[in-house]
């Protein structure tokens, strides 16, 4: 195991990069970032934004997948106010919406946007996390399909010649090892490494048809064939980070968690990531069990490369409070897809990655964690 030079990102992040000297692709990414010719990438940005008002042959230049929170209040303002394009915005309601959740995707349409909002079978999308929890211990895998997918089908149905998506992981998070890569095109957002697999796999589930699964995929082909475009926003806008689009989205209605709120209770600090849904909270624990970092690693990597954090500082974050997560919001899982506490357990043990081994006691020991003490006691 090692983690970065300059941040503190573990190699055990899927898809992860790092250079000869040992400095992670998100780091990396930071440092090109100061030397990109910013003016010159919006102005081919505004040439995308031309190219879809004289391609566009129905009521709307453009589609961005949103869910109201940070990114997509500032995905949606940035294309209609600053680009002139005309928006239809897609949400793909997750499961368990939090009250946050409802109030930020109200604020977004209130703010003077249409907007589909879509949400596959309950049902069928229960049956699909219940196996992708046993399967691959990620119980949200099957909602980034659908995530993903819903804006570039309606792209397609309705003829929209732009998708806009927000940010690429290949750049903020360093996984360039995947499909995604660290260029502008979204249209290959079906290579992310989450929904990578054949969306066939998941016919395998008992009662589980073809037709079931339909917004769990989109037809890039057709798309590529129509001529649409996808892109990545942040491929062209310096200040599209995580706290910049907080601060924006937040002084336009976005609702943040309160500041008072129990950082152990969901394992991070941050008030402004991930509000939809506390289902979220559940998958970065077993993101944790699974690769031995969960969310307050990603968050105090971000606020690290940003400068508004010291290196030590995000380790303390990360030794205090990675992998923590409530008791309230497991149970919840577990009510939802009919199993017990103990289950759960049994089945996330047997997913531990390599970084984790038991001491004499016979108590879970993290290989990244004992890295980051190590270092923090220097």
């Amino acid at each position: 195991m090692k983690i970065c030079k300059k941040c503190i990102q573990p190699d055990s992040r899927p898809g992860i990069y790092f250079d000869k000297n040992g400095v992670c692709g998100a780091c990396l990414w930071e440092e090109e970032k100061k030397i990109i010719d910013w003016d010159a990438r919006y102005k081919e940005l505004q040439n995308i934004a031309k190219w879809a008002k004289e391609n566009s042959t129905g009521n709307y230049d453009c589609a961005i997948g949103v869910s109201g929170g940070k990114d997509s209040t500032k995905q949606a303002l940035t294309s209609r106010d600053r680009l002139g394009l005309r928006c239809l915005l897609v949400n793909s309601e997750p499961t368990g919406i939090t009250e946050i959740g409802k109030h930020n995707i109200e604020n977004l349409k209130n703010l003077g946007f249409d907007v589909i909002s879509l949400r596959p079978n309950p049902i069928v999308m229960k049956k699909l996390v219940r196996r992708d929890f046993f399967k691959y211990i990620n119980p949200v895998k099957i909602t980034e399909y659908s995530l993903w997918a819903s804006t570039y089908i309606v792209a397609e149905k309705f003829n929209i010649p732009l998708i806009i998506q927000g940010e690429n992981p290949g750049l903020t998070l360093g996984a360039s090892n995947t499909g995604v890569g660290t260029d502008s095109n979204a249209m290959k957002a079906n290579e992310l490494n989450t929904i990578a697999k054949d969306w066939r796999e998941y016919l395998e589930v008992d009662g589980i048809k073809e037709e079931d699964l339909y917004f769990f995929r989109y037809n890039r082909e057709i798309l590529e064939k129509n001529g649409c475009k996808a892109i990545w926003l942040n491929y062209f806008l310096k200040e599209f980070t995580n706290h910049e689009n907080a601060i924006f989205s937040r002084e336009h209605g976005l609702q943040w968690r309160r500041e008072d709120f129990d950082h152990e209770s969901i394992g991070t600090y941050s008030q402004y990531f991930q509000l939809d849904t506390d289902s979220t909270q559940v998958n970065q624990l077993l993101k944790f069990i699974k690769f031995g970092f969960g969310q307050c690693m990603d968050h105090a990597c971000y606020d690290f490369r940003e400068g508004r954090i010291t290196r030590k500082e995000a380790i303390e974050l990360v030794l205090k409070l990675d992998g923590k997560c409530s008791d309230v919001y497991i149970k919840k899982f577990c009510d939802y897809i009919d199993i017990t506490q103990e289950e759960f357990w049994k089945t996330a043990d047997k997913f531990r990655g390599s970084m984790w081994s038991k001491d004499v006691d016979g108590e879970w020991k993290n290989e990244i964690r004992h890295i980051l003490e190590t270092e923090s006691n220097v």
